[in-house]
């Protein structure tokens, strides 16, 4: 094959990012940057009260100012700092809880897909039982029961997302299992160990990847939603989910306490599931080629 027609096969297996999944991998990382930068970025300590400047609009409307950009809410605290540190409290349990879901999740699926047997059943029966509760009746009820604080949070996020990775990877192991590589693998008197995490583990990276992606929208909105419902993070700790809820008794009145952080949140599930979509697409195409 000259260089030339390198070249094209090049450009056929890499194509350029289309403009919204730019813009949405932008939209996280402007998200992500401001969530770690919050204390700098910050003008004001979020929990800080200002009764003096309370239900400011904000700077763009009559009787805003550029001292509280986006107004502040029904005690006076600023809505851009509680919306820098809530995104960073909110992104901080979504990124946790998905990556301790994997580290659960994966190693049962492939036990799962490789041992079958005994192992299967009952990891399959674990999966399925999860599956079928509904989980948000499960997280009030073990918030209610170990309290509201953020690891709390997080491990509840956690055991909502191991069985998808379980079954993803279980699937995918199936039908690798019976391929040359790891046949000769199990002929060299490789450890079953050795032959799952040497062997079939790196196979699996692109999808757990793509469905990483895809969970962290899911996780921040579990999040936002307990915390809605007052069984999540708990003032004065700002999160969008409590800051959306502090502002519904003033929707017609100080509409931004509430529109604000929806907006955020929007944004961000929005974007990472373009981003997640985008990732699922290019992964096939490259275990097509």
């Amino acid at each position: 094959m000259s260089a030339e027609d390198n070249g094209r096969a090049g450009r056929r297996r890499f194509k350029v990012p289309g403009p919204f999944v730019l813009i949405s991998l932008g939209a996280v990382v402007l998200i992500a940057l401001s969530a770690v930068l919050a204390p700098i970025l910050a003008p004001f300590d979020p929990s800080a009260l200002d009764l003096r400047a309370r239900l400011q609009p904000p700077a763009w409307l009559d009787g805003g100012s550029m001292r509280h950009p986006l107004g502040t809410d029904a005690t006076g605290r600023d809505i851009l700092s509680r919306l820098l540190y809530g995104g960073r409290v909110s992104l901080t349990i979504g990124v946790a809880a998905c990556l301790l879901g994997m580290l659960v999740g994966t190693p049962l699926g492939l036990l799962s897909g490789f041992a079958r047997g005994a192992w299967d059943h009952v990891i399959m029966y674990l999966v399925d039982l999860q599956l079928s509760m509904p989980f948000l009746l499960l997280a009030i009820a073990v918030s209610l029961v170990l309290g509201t604080t953020v690891p709390v949070l997080i491990w509840i996020a956690a055991l909502s997302t191991w069985p998808y990775y379980a079954r993803l990877v279980r699937g995918a192991v199936l039908s690798l299992r019976d391929q040359e590589f790891v046949t000769s693998a199990v002929a060299l008197g490789a450890r079953p160990w050795r032959v799952m995490f040497r062997h079939l583990l790196p196979s699996l990276v692109s999808p757990i990847v793509v469905l990483l992606t895809l969970n962290l929208g899911r996780i921040v909105l579990l999040e936002s939603g307990l915390s809605f419902l007052g069984i999540g993070v708990q003032p004065p700790t700002p999160s969008w989910g409590n800051m959306i809820d502090s502002g519904r008794g003033y929707l017609n009145t100080a509409w931004w306490i509430s529109i604000m952080p929806s907006l955020a949140l929007m944004v961000l599930t929005m974007a990472v599931g373009t981003l997640g979509d985008w990732l699922r697409d290019k992964a096939d195409v490259e275990i097509t080629d």
